[in-house]
């Protein structure tokens, strides 16, 4: 089976959220692996929070809003959808329980029963989605194969951890530690703002918690942590961003599904 062709220029689709934040994504990508990229701006440094699937550059594709500042790339996680182009900058953090992942990327095929293999592909669609797609993408861009594709290896230059601070000179964001749909997950926290980027560790969908490497009394526990966070707004790894009463809304709902 063959998929259609779209150039390098249409594989992004972006949206401004305010003066600083934009929001990234791949409308190429299925829906469970269409991660979100988030991109502030700030005095001294620019922040990218998590990097999609990196089928195309997303330097490339973003270096208008990049204006030659600085980037920190922070990895929310280390699964497939979200470090994909982690390697086009040179400095990249992450948790030390997700470093490895970025370093030695496992994604080594855009076929989903290759990638993952059978198991794999029905846990995902026992968490309520639809896995009939036989690929990751809808349409490739020029140079990139179904059966060729590999992610490359990134440079983790600083590992992160609960309490650390990512500083962009006039925005300061703390990391939480919000262990569950993996080890190593992580928020970015600005208290100043209220927000939020939380990678996969909530999002307004189905919750993945029963992988080979999540934790549910962890997840648990990270759910009981946000009610608590007085979030004005969250920028999570997928789906629509929203406010605090649907965080808390989410969060008990997981606490009582899972207890």
């Amino acid at each position: 089976m063959s998929l259609p062709r779209t150039s390098a220029e249409s594989w992004y689709e972006r949206r401004k959220i305010d003066d600083s934040i934009t929001l990234l994504w791949e409308p190429y990508v299925v829906p469970l692996m269409r991660c979100n990229i988030w991109h502030v701006a700030g005095r001294d440094r620019d922040l990218i929070v998590d990097t999609g699937m990196g089928v195309v550059s997303l330097v490339g594709a973003a270096d208008d809003l990049f204006e030659g500042h600085p980037i920190t790339a922070v990895a929310t996680h280390g699964h497939d959808d979200h470090i994909g182009s982690h390697h086009e900058f040179a400095v990249c953090l992450a948790h030390p329980l997700e470093a490895s992942l970025l370093e030695n990327p496992p994604l080594r095929s855009l076929e989903p029963v290759v990638a993952w293999g059978v198991e794999g592909l029905a846990a995902l669609a026992s968490s309520g989605y639809d896995m009939s797609d036989p690929f990751f993408v809808s349409a490739l861009p020029p140079g990139v194969a179904i059966d060729t594709f590999r992610q490359r290896p990134a440079t983790v230059t600083r590992l992160i951890d609960d309490g650390d601070i990512v500083d962009l000179g006039d925005r300061q964001f703390e990391v939480l530690h919000l262990p569950g749909h993996s080890p190593g997950s992580i928020g970015l926290w600005e208290a100043a703002t209220g927000t939020l980027f939380s990678g996969d560790a909530i999002y307004d969908g189905p919750l993945l918690d029963e992988l080979p490497e999540s934790d549910i009394d962890s997840y648990i526990a990270t759910m009981e942590r946000l009610i608590d966070l007085p979030v004005t707004v969250v920028h999570a790894g997928h789906d629509p961003s929203f406010g605090r009463d649907r965080l808390r809304h989410l969060a008990n709902a997981y606490i009582d599904r899972r207890r």
